[in-house]
C-alpha cells in the first residue's frame, strides 16, 4: 500500500478525531486476528484446555476455541479492504496481481497440509479469492464504457472463485465486489457488507477498525515489510502444524 500522508477520505462512520488507524496498523489487526483464528483450528481444537467452558452467556458456554473463532471473524473483511487500498496505490498492478498469484501457489502447500494431510484440489487458500477479486476489479475498470463486458467479467470470476472452491468462496469474491463499489461511500459499504456477512455475522465488527483507517501507509514500509506481509499466511500455518505435530503429537 503506498498512501500519501494527505489523503481524502470517503465519508466515515466515525468522526475524524477517531480515524487513528494507519494502514500498518489494519495489516497487524488483520494477521494478529488470523493468528488467533488458527490458532484455535489448528491447536485448541485439539486439546482440551481449548474446549472447556470459560463463562456463560445467554444460555450458551464460551471455551477458548470459540472465542478464537469469533476473533478470527474480523481478518477477512479487512484483508479484502487492505486489497482495495493496495489496487488504490500500486504503482502495478500486474506486479500486485502476481504477487497475490504466487503467495497463492506457495501458500497452497501448508494449506493442503493442514485440510487434507497432503496435495488435494479440493480447496484453495484465501490468496486465490483475493487474487479473483483483483481481476475482477481491474476487468471493471478496464471496461468502465461497456457494461456487457463488466457484467460477463464479474460472472467470469464469479464462476472461478465457484468451481476452485477458494476460501471464503463465492460468498468472498462477492464481498470484495461489494467493498469496491460502494468505497467512496463508507457508511454504506459498511451497512450493506453487514449485511452480506450476515451468515458470519461476527465479521462485521471489522467495519469498526476499518471506519477508524486515517488513510496512511503507517511504519511498514519498503519490500521487505510489503513481502513479510505476504508471506506471513504460509509461514503461521506452518508454524502452528509443527507445534501441532512436535508438542501435541497430532
Amino acid at each position: 500500500m503506498n498512501a500519501k500522508n494527505n489523503v481524502s477520505l470517503p465519508e466515515s462512520v466515525f468522526p475524524a478525531q477517531m480515524q487513528i488507524l494507519s494502514g500498518s496498523a489494519l495489516k497487524l489487526i488483520a494477521i494478529l486476528t488470523m493468528l488467533i483464528d488458527h490458532t484455535g483450528v489448528i491447536i485448541l481444537s485439539k486439546i482440551p484446555a481449548g474446549s472447556e467452558p470459560l463463562f456463560t452467556l445467554f444460555g450458551k458456554d464460551y471455551t477458548l476455541y470459540m472465542l478464537s473463532r469469533n476473533i478470527g471473524r474480523i481478518a477477512f473483511p479487512i484483508f479484502c479492504f487492505l486489497l482495495l487500498e493496495g489496487i488504490k496505490y500500486t504503482r502495478s498492478r500486474i506486479k500486485y496481481a502476481l504477487n497475490l498469484l504466487l503467495f497463492a501457489f506457495v501458500s497452497e502447500i501448508p494449506w493442503d497440509i493442514w485440510h487434507f494431510n497432503g496435495f488435494s484440489f479440493d480447496k484453495q487458500n484465501v490468496f486465490f479469492t483475493l487474487f479473483l477479486g483483483m481481476c475482477a476489479i481491474c476487468a471493471i475498470e478496464y471496461f468502465q464504457d461497456n457494461q456487457g463486458f463488466q457484467l460477463l467479467a464479474m460472472l467470469l470470476f464469479l464462476f472461478l472463485a465457484k468451481k476452485c472452491n477458494a476460501d471464503y468462496g463465492w460468498k468472498g469474491y462477492v464481498f470484495i465486489l461489494i467493498m469496491y463499489f460502494l468505497k467512496e461511500r463508507r457508511v454504506a459499504q459498511a451497512f450493506l457488507g453487514s449485511c452480506w456477512l450476515a451468515y458470519e455475522w461476527r465479521a462485521c465488527f471489522a467495519f469498526i477498525p476499518i471506519n477508524m483507517y486515517n488513510g496512511k501507509r503507517g511504519f511498514i514500509r519498503g519490500k521487505p515489510g510489503k513481502y513479510l506481509f505476504y508471506a506471513f499466511y504460509p509461514l503461521h500455518i506452518c508454524v502452528l502444524l509443527w507445534i501441532r505435530k512436535y508438542f501435541l503429537h497430532m
